[in-house]
């Protein structure tokens, strides 16, 4: 596991200030798509972010074409999702949780992977692909299912070596024409991921179990979120206005950073599995 000593001087440094900060408290943690990104997913504004925007909810609901190619996209990417892995910086969060440091994980990711890397206490602001609604009748159904139906219904579909793949799960289908849309095997109703589209709000239920996860802690660490999303500069006015030290891990800048305790700008999975290495022993 990477500890302080394998960074660069600078890093080495930042982390080193976060420990202190960080030592003895226990931790909420709000991630981004940055803490992904070594599993092969990209993140929205980073180094090599595809240069697309991603379905609205106005578009996915209203515009037959939009969501027919968005099913072809999604079951494509859901795919490639499916085959990725949780990387160091997933591990790390989770075992600071077993460590009994962190309080639980906030992410703003759909992947799925802090679920599968150990973490137990995951709040998922904008939803999993792992699930797929009934917009008519709510009726919930397993993407791995709906999967097999989709290949049913279009054997043509297959999916590439190779994928631009979204944060989002998101793929741009170099064609969806003929692509029969699966539908709710209930009611006939639309089915839609059940992820928080752009133009979506994020449940209120949800953001008060993210909400009451800082509240429940003594520090907020964010690793790989700009903070673009009002939700999440929502979570940090939250512990701010409680005092809390609050650390960000970000390549780049964010809308956080004057409001940080510490700052590191560096990768996500060297400083986390650094921090996991180091915060046991600062208890």
């Amino acid at each position: 596991m990477t500890t302080v000593l394998d960074l660069d001087a600078q890093t080495a440094a930042s982390v080193q200030r976060a420990i202190d900060a960080l030592a003895g408290r226990r931790i909420a943690v709000l991630t981004g798509a940055g803490v992904s990104t070594d599993s092969g997913i990209p993140d929205y504004r980073g180094k090599g972010a595809p240069t697309r925007s991603p379905m609205t909810a106005q578009q996915f609901l209203t515009i037959e074409s939009a969501r027919r190619r968005y099913w072809v996209g999604s079951h494509l990417g859901w795919r490639a999702f499916a085959a990725s892995h949780p990387n160091g910086g997933h591990e790390a969060l989770a075992a600071l949780e077993h460590a009994g440091i962190a309080t639980g994980v906030i992410t703003q990711n759909v992947d799925g992977l802090h679920l599968r890397a150990g973490s137990s206490r995951v709040v998922e602001l904008h939803g999993t692909m792992r699930r797929v609604l009934c917009t008519h009748c709510g009726q919930v159904f397993d993407r791995r299912d709906l999967a097999v139906r989709v290949e049913r219904d279009n054997p043509w579909i297959t999916v590439p070596d190779a994928v631009e793949l979204g944060p989002d799960g998101d793929v741009l289908p170099s064609s969806s024409d003929g692509f029969v849309v699966p539908d709710c095997s209930v009611c006939g109703g639309m089915l839609k991921p059940d992820v928080v589209f752009f133009g979506e709000y994020i449940p209120p239920t949800k953001f008060q179990e993210a909400e009451q996860l800082v509240a429940a802690s003594d520090a907020l660490l964010i690793a790989g979120s700009s903070l673009v999303v009002n939700s999440g500069i929502r979570l940090l006015d939250r512990a701010r206005r409680r005092k809390l030290p609050i650390v960000i891990v970000n390549r780049g800048e964010t809308r956080g950073d004057p409001r940080a305790t510490v700052k590191i700008e560096a990768g996500t999975t060297e400083v986390l599995a650094a921090l996991a290495q180091a915060l046991p022993a600062a208890r």
